[in-house]
């Protein structure tokens, strides 16, 4: 199941289960500006691409949470 992490790892914005976000296949989790200005659609973590974040209904997040775990790249994104 997907942890719906809480910030972008880039600018370490609020993305909340219903926000509008990407993922690579490791669950890294960015914001739409910081993947389409500074990572220029590629994953600085693992160098591959993103897909948005599916959205959770809200009907299942009291049963199946988002984590509060923020990540955070220490000094921010550079391009990958």
């Amino acid at each position: 199941m997907l942890q719906l992490r809480p910030n972008c790892e880039c600018c370490d914005k609020d993305l909340p289960p219903d926000a509008a976000a990407f993922i690579c296949t490791f669950e890294c989790t960015f914001c739409p500006d910081c993947v389409k200005g500074v990572l220029a659609g590629v994953c600085p973590n693992c160098g591959g691409n993103f897909s948005p974040r599916p959205i959770r209904p809200a009907h299942l997040l009291a049963k199946f949470p988002a984590s509060e775990e923020r990540v955070r790249k220490a000094g921010g994104c550079a391009a990958a």
